[in-house]
């Protein structure tokens, strides 16, 4: 069957943030959630909360893969009082644009679902900070939106947020370091990739968290609460059937087409999952899970040869 990539809306704010950061310069925000690392794999976070993205990984360790792969470097700067988290903001706007994040999309007032803090993270960029307002790009569909600095200042916290050690963090001051094209960038990072399938043994992570084919067959089996259910209906599934089909898209591009195929299939499983979780259909739930299971040791065997002879990334 023939399949062409997907084009549309979807919750890839980092990637577009950091697309934004880059400027004319940048590769395109799909090639860049491929850098980060987060289609290679699956994690069930303490045994509660699966997401399409590989045992030990976060979007931290992910923005700074990308931003390395592709030749730039940053200022990141966390933590302080809210005052000085402000004023350190103010001064890095004075020099253009910063990337803040992780964020809770709670408190972002401009928001037609806002409310209070709920720790869905999220990451945006900042073009102006006043003493009343901030300006923002919000990936998720609002230019040029404004909130006012005590709402900003409390999605910026980011309490709720479990991988966020420090709040109030931000990147700024992007110098391009080394050319890097987009090819050469995805070359380089296939061992981080080949690794991320691998399941690393340093992670930091939280007890009981499992990855790779272990998550999906353990959430097969356990199914999914309300609240989770939820997140995968509103953006779980979503996110994570666009990060397989971006990887397929890419993998294709290098000729690694074995590879690619995989990936595309992985797409295809994790996308059908979206009708029986709105639905209720576990049965069906449980069955694209299990199917995709044995997917992720496929695509590392299919990946590690493309990887040895690439150079080495660090995780």
């Amino acid at each position: 069957m023939t399949t062409i990539p997907y084009a549309g809306s979807g919750p890839y704010c980092y990637a577009n943030s950091l697309a934004m950061m880059l400027g004319a310069d940048s590769p395109p925000p799909s090639l860049i959630e491929v850098l980060t690392g987060s289609p290679y794999g699956m994690q069930l976070i303490s045994g509660r909360l699966p997401l399409f993205d590989p045992y030990g990984w976060d979007p931290e360790l992910g923005l700074d893969a990308a931003i390395g792969l592709l030749g730039w470097t940053c200022d990141r700067t966390d933590g302080g009082t809210p005052e000085a988290a402000l004023s350190r903001l103010r001064a890095a706007c004075l020099a253009g644009p910063v990337l803040a994040g992780p964020l809770d999309m709670g408190p972002l007032t401009y928001r037609p679902d806002s409310g209070q803090a709920v720790g869905a993270d999220h990451y945006l960029v900042v073009l102006e900070a006043g003493d009343d307002t901030l300006l923002v790009h919000d990936p998720e569909g609002h230019p040029y939106a404004t909130i006012a600095t005590g709402d900003f200042l409390a999605a910026w916290r980011g309490e709720l947020i479990t991988y966020l050690r420090r709040p109030y963090a931000m990147r700024g001051g992007f110098v391009r370091r080394e050319r890097v094209s987009g090819e050469e960038a995805l070359r380089r990072s296939l061992p981080a990739g080949a690794a991320w399938l691998a399941g690393r043994t340093d992670a930091d992570v939280s007890p009981g968290t499992l990855g790779q084919a272990e998550a999906a067959e353990r959430t097969a089996e356990l199914g999914l609460s309300p609240e989770v259910r939820e997140l995968w209906a509103r953006f779980a599934v979503r996110v994570g059937a666009r990060r397989a089909g971006d990887l397929a898209t890419w993998l294709s591009a290098l000729g690694l087409d074995a590879a690619a195929a995989i990936a595309a299939g992985q797409a295809r499983l994790v996308g059908g999952l979206q009708a029986p979780v709105v639905a209720g259909d576990d049965a069906a739930l449980a069955a694209g899970l299990r199917a995709l299971a044995p997917t992720y040791e496929r695509l590392r065997h299919a990946l590690t040869g493309a990887a040895r002879s690439s150079d080495p990334v660090a995780l």
